[in-house]
């Protein structure tokens, strides 16, 4: 897999030591409950965490959605081959637009971007992936170039 790797060493390093929001709160939250306090030995992320957690996903600001963003890039990676990964999907689904308000999506670096793209790259060119349409929608709508809703958006500012 490390001929896969599509995080740059420095692309995600000044990333919070945890997130404001957590997963697993998240997924809380999604359920219409309070949203736990962190806590490091419940949140620690492991495959099955992110498997049990993924309707956290959506709901997560800015910068919890970035300070997992690289974790979830490397369980996708992980799961190229495995359909069933609901954690996958999710994340998935939090690529494509709209962005939010704060954004999510321009609170990144140009590093963050390119290693997304990347990412979505592997996942939708990859013969054995099991995420190819989802992959290319996020890389059609935002991620690529010439992306229909990022020009849409970059244009009607310039105007």
């Amino acid at each position: 897999m490390d001929d896969l790797a599509p995080i740059p060493g420095d692309a995600f390093e000044n990333l919070p030591s945890r997130p404001p929001m957590s997963l697993r709160a998240g997924n809380a939250v999604d359920s219409y409950e309070t949203a736990p306090d962190f806590d490091a030995e419940l949140d620690r992320v492991t495959p099955e965490y992110l498997e049990q957690n993924f309707w956290g996903v959506a709901h997560l600001d800015a910068v919890s959605w970035q300070y997992y963003l690289p974790i979830l890039m490397a369980h996708a990676l992980r799961n190229i081959r495995n359909p069933g990964s609901m954690a996958v999907d999710a994340f998935l689904a939090s690529l494509r637009p709209p962005d939010r308000d704060p954004p999510r999506f321009a609170a990144l670096t140009p590093a963050q971007e390119q290693a997304v793209a990347r990412m979505l790259d592997i996942l939708a060119f990859q013969e054995d992936s099991a995420w190819k349409e989802a992959a290319m929608i996020a890389l059609e709508e935002y991620w690529a170039p010439g992306a229909i809703y990022r020009d849409g958006a970059r244009q009607s500012r310039v105007d």
